[in-house]
This record gives structure tokens, C-alpha cells and sequence, in this order.
């Protein structure tokens, strides 16, 4: 599904998606069915359940929706309240989610692997670009790696010189996650950047466009 209708650059068709629904409700009934756990899912099988799950279960919002402008219009302001991040309409093994719940208390904390804040996709422009193929555990390092350096590098999404760069909000929102990563934001930036950037190069931050990434 992912490959069908999500282009290279991350740009989703929402509309094939619906016409899809049966596809997607029983990838995501094979979801709710095999809850992770320790004993049995190895670190990287679990992290690839997890992000996997996160955009497929954000496409089925969207998808319930459709048509909608934005996935902010699904809910309200209240932070960890009512937003479209906290709606629980997602069930696995007896246990019922938000979004928020997946990306907080599941995948930061367990992983701190500040990489996964290129591989869920919000449905929004500004956000990092859905990846038009599922996250495996045999390749999700080698994985993670290119969706953060083509976010980094992306010129939509970052303007990247020695000693000026404009960044998405994303990292201001997360800055933690990337200094405990690499030791500095701008650390991590030069990880993955094709051009290095002055550790003392100024730093300012793009506004974050929050329209549909598809139709």
C-alpha cells in the first residue's frame, strides 16, 4: 500500500487510500492482533512495529476522515488533552493508544534514538516525508540513517550553511533528544549533513506548515 500510494518525496494520495480501506483496516487488524513484547520480539523488531504502526494508524485517521485540510482540524489546542494526537482509537491486544502514546512513552523512551524523529509521519507538509516502504528490523538502522540525512538535507525542510542554519521546528521542539544523541544539535546536523556546519553558527527555526502532505 505504501508503495502505491505514497510518491518517492512523501507525497500521499489519501484518496487511494480510502479506496483501499479494506487493504488498510486488515494491515492494521494484523496490528492490533500481535502486541510486542520482550520475551518473544527482538529491540529492532519492535522499533520497526512500533514506527510502523505510527503511520498507519495516522493514514487511518486521515483516511476516516477524508477529506480534511488538515489533521489538526480532527481535534482540539489542548495539549495531551484533545488533540488529534490523543484520540485512544487504537486497540492492540487489549490495550487501547493515542498517537502520543506510541511516539512519547513508547518510542522515545525506549530507544532515545532521536532518528525516529524522521520515520513517523504527522500528515502534515513540514513533517518528515512518509517512507513509501515499511520499516524491517533487518534494515531499520540503515533505514533510519537515510530518512534523517534526506530530511537534513531536504531543502524544503532545512536551509543548511557553515555558519547559518534554518531548521525545522522539530528540532527545537525535541532539542533534548538530539543533544543526548550526539552531544549538540549541531553535532547531529553535521552526522548527516552534506555540509558541516560551525559549531557556533546561528541558529533559527522554520515556520511549520501544517496542510495535508497529500490529497
Amino acid at each position: 500500500m505504501l508503495s502505491k500510494h505514497v510518491s518517492n518525496s512523501g507525497i500521499v494520495d489519501y484518496a487511494g487510500f480510502v479506496k483501499d480501506s479494506v487493504a488498510l483496516n486488515t494491515y492494521l487488524a494484523m496490528l492490533s492482533q500481535h502486541h510486542p513484547n520482550k520475551k518473544n520480539w527482538s529491540s529492532d523488531e519492535r522499533k520497526a512495529y512500533w514506527i510502523n504502526a505510527y503511520n498507519a494508524y495516522t493514514v487511518q485517521l486521515i483516511v476516516q476522515n477524508h477529506p480534511v485540510k488538515s489533521i489538526k482540524d480532527l481535534g482540539g489546542s489542548i495539549y495531551k488533552v484533545n488533540t488529534p494526537w490523543d484520540k485512544r482509537f487504537i486497540f492492540i491486544e487489549g490495550t487501547d493508544y493515542d498517537l502520543n502514546n506510541i511516539e512519547h512513552d513508547i518510542l522515545r523512551r525506549e530507544w532515545k534514538d532521536a532518528r525516529i524523529h524522521f520515520a513517523i509521519n504527522c500528515a502534515s507538509i513540514s513533517c518528515p516525508p512518509l517512507l513509501n516502504k515499511a520499516y524491517e528490523a533487518s534494515t531499520i538502522g540503515e533505514q533510519l540513517d537515510q530518512v534523517t540525512a534526506d530530511f537534513i538535507n531536504s531543502p524544503s525542510k532545512n536551509t543548511i550553511a557553515k555558519r547559518r542554519v534554518k531548521l525545522s521546528r522539530i528540532f527545537k521542539w525535541f532539542s533534548g533528544d538530539f543533544d543526548k544523541d550526539k552531544g549538540s544539535l549541531i553535532e547531529f546536523i553535521n552526522t548527516y549533513s552534506d555540509v558541516q556546519v560551525s559549531p557556533d553558527a546561528e541558529i533559527s527555526y522554520r515556520d511549520y506548515d501544517w496542510n495535508l502532505n497529500g490529497n
